[in-house]
Formats: C-alpha cells, sequence, structure tokens
C-alpha cells in the first residue's frame, strides 16, 4: 500500500497471492528492492518490491511452519519456525549455509549485529538463542525466562539487548552476557508482543492490551498510544510511528517527542506527581490515574 495523509489518497499497489497458507512475516531487504515472506506453508519467497514479482522461491525451506525472516545483507537472511529450527540462507548458493535446531518452541523474533556476525533468536521457551553467522555454528543459549520471549532488539549501540515476554516483562541483556539476564522491569502490560527502537536508548512496545508504551533501559511506561486489540506491528521511521493493532486498521503517531525523553526528566516529574504526554487522549487509563501507584507516597 501507498499511504498519504491526504485522506482519499491511500491506494493498494500490488497483492499477492503466491502462498497456499497464511502469510506469517514479511520483510524488506536492505536496499528496499526485495520482499522476503515466510508462511504456514513451510515456503520461503522473495518478490521484487515495487511489482510483487516472485524471483525466487524455496519451497519445503523448513520441516514446521516457518514464523519469521531477518535478512541480514544483500544475499543473506535468516529464518526460523514453529518447532525452533533456525537456518541461515545464502542467495548466491541457493541454500542454507547454517541449520540448527538448539530451541525447544516457536522462534518468535530474529535480530542481528551491525556487522552482520552474531544472530539473535527469541524463543516461545522463553530462551535467548546466539548464533555465529560468520563462523556458521551455534554459540549458547540463556537460561529460561518466564513466559515466551516474543521479541528482540539491540539497544546502546549494540551493548545491550532487549527481550519483551507474554508474561509482560522486559529482560535486559549484556552484549557479553547471554546467559543469564541483567535486569527486568515488570510493565503494567498484559503481553509486549513486539518491540521497536525509537532511537538507541528509546523503545516503543506493543501489548494485547492495545496499549503502546516506551522508554528507556532504566524505565518504562513513559509515554503511551492507544488502539483497539493487539499492536502486533510497531514501526519506526524517525519521526513517525506505525502500528497495527486487530482492528483492522493502521495508525500512525508522531513520535518525535520521544527522542528528547531523559530518564532523569522522568523521575523528576514522577516524583512531584507529574505525568507524561500521551500519544492518544484516548490511551487507556491516560491522565492522573496511570501514574497513581508509581508517585511516593505522602509522609
Amino acid at each position: 500500500y501507498s499511504y498519504s495523509c491526504t485522506e482519499g489518497e491511500n491506494r493498494q499497489l500490488w497483492s499477492s497471492g503466491h502462498h497456499l497458507k497464511s502469510c506469517r512475516d514479511v520483510a524488506f531487504s536492505q536496499d528496499g528492492q526485495k520482499l522476503f515472506t515466510v508462511s504456514k506453508d513451510k515456503s520461503i519467497h522473495i518478490l521484487t518490491a515495487e511489482e510483487g514479482r516472485l524471483e525466487t522461491r524455496f519451497p519445503k525451506a523448513h520441516e514446521s511452519a516457518l514464523n519469521c525472516v531477518l535478512p541480514i545483507d544483500n544475499h543473506v537472511f535468516a529464518t526460523g519456525d514453529d518447532g525452533g529450527a533456525v537456518k541461515v540462507w545464502d542467495l548466491r548458493r541457493g541454500s542454507a549455509i547454517l541449520e540448527a535446531r538448539q530451541q525447544e518452541e516457536y522462534i518468535s523474533a530474529m535480530t542481528v549485529d551491525g556487522n552482520g556476525k552474531i544472530l539473535l533468536t527469541a524463543c516461545g521457551d522463553g530462551t535467548l538463542g546466539v548464533y555465529n553467522v560468520k563462523r556458521r555454528r551455534f554459540e549458547l543459549l540463556s537460561e529460561p525466562q518466564n513466559g515466551d520471549l516474543t521479541s528482540v532488539v539491540l539497544m546502546k549501540r549494540g551493548r545491550k539487548v532487549a527481550c519483551g515476554s507474554s508474561e509482560g516483562t522486559i529482560y535486559l541483556f549484556n552484549w557479553d552476557g547471554f546467559g543469564a539476564a541483567s535486569d527486568r522491569f515488570a510493565l503494567r502490560a498484559e503481553t509486549i508482543d513486539c518491540m521497536v527502537p525509537i532511537t538507541d536508548s528509546i523503545v516503543c512496545v506493543g501489548s494485547l492490551d492495545g496499549v503502546i508504551r516506551s522508554g528507556g533501559a532504566e524505565v518504562w511506561d513513559g509515554v503511551r498510544g492507544n488502539g483497539e486489540g493487539w499492536k502486533d506491528g510497531v514501526g519506526s521511521g524517525g519521526t513517525g510511528g506505525v502500528s497495527s493493532a486487530h482492528d483492522q486498521k493502521v495508525k500512525f503517531w508522531d513520535v518525535s517527542s520521544l527522542g528528547t525523553m531523559v530518564v532523569d526528566d522522568y523521575r523528576r516529574k514522577k516524583k512531584k506527581g507529574g505525568p507524561l504526554r500521551a500519544l492518544s487522549s484516548k490511551a487507556l487509563g491516560s491522565g492522573e490515574d496511570f501514574f497513581a501507584d508509581l508517585r511516593d507516597e505522602a509522609e
């Protein structure tokens, strides 16, 4: 789709019906020229972004239904399935260059470092998987966390890794300490279904309760937006954020103010009892009552 701020100018550019079953995940290549799609039918499709023409197809890429895909560079990409299997593919060879099955449940999300060397996978068994793409080998698993790990993002210029969970908790890992979480934050959210970095220190998280929350590595629930249903997709383009939910709507948000949010300023406002501005006046519980349980009780 092509979206416009002018009413009536949104339009569909093309559609694809190549997959036999539901399409689980889509991702643009780094140059934006191709679109990777994975499906419950266990296939991987690579289409041209401009026309939607099918260029490459891997029909039986995994033994289980595919759940996520992550382009690493213009030739290499990774996929994860419902059975915990991870594969790294090289388009120049037309086959997988790394195959591993170290995790026991579905692979929910993946990310890679800036050098395209270390691949991290969040899993439904509560573990964070670490794979070395350059050496084509599995490295280690973290200890299991409470609930499913549903998302994983890099923060602090790659020095920190944040994982969201189905229990509404965010787990932080140091880059050189993937074995155990260094910290955790329990949000007032039913779940954490997705996470997207807005800046190097601020991320937005989407939850089953229909609220988008944002915060940094030290504090969460800073600014909130509302949409009916599950925020199963939250994306950012610098000053603008995009979310989708089970209300069949795509919403655009102005997130430019999040880049200037300072933890010290947040704590000062919290202590004085002044809540931060919500992205939407319809945010669940927005207003004075949202921060009521965070304020210091009067002596």
